[in-house]
């Protein structure tokens, strides 16, 4: 079974001589692949992040929101443990997570609210 730095390795030599190894080239192919990866997915991902956890920490009492698992409510009490008491019917709370809120459908709730 070949591991990663064996088939890295198995590259023919360059002008037919003998040796091996990487060339200029290759590090250039590998550190392009290493930035497109880096571009175009873990950069986006760190930002939608940092947005969820700025989302969650502005929130605040009265907060119509909408929770991961299709919930919606509004924030009642926000506790120091990080949960959140929502109503969700006159009279009715849930306890909730902070991070179960989900950012993406409470915003198409307000948005929707603030067309009407």
């Amino acid at each position: 079974m070949y591991n990663l730095l064996n088939v890295f390795l198995m590259t023919p030599p360059a002008g037919g001589q003998g040796g091996g190894g990487f060339s200029a080239s290759t590090l250039l192919f590998f550190g392009g692949m290493i930035l497109v990866m880096w571009l175009f997915m873990i950069r986006p991902q760190t930002k939608k992040a940092k947005a969820q956890k700025q989302f969650i920490d502005n929130l605040r009492e009265g907060d119509k929101v909408v929770t991961i698992a299709g919930i919606h409510g509004k924030v009642k009490k926000i506790n120091d443990n990080n949960t959140l008491q929502i109503e969700v019917s006159p009279g009715t709370f849930f306890t909730v997570e902070r991070s179960a809120v989900s950012m993406e459908y409470t915003a198409a709730l307000n948005k929707a609210a603030e067309t009407k």
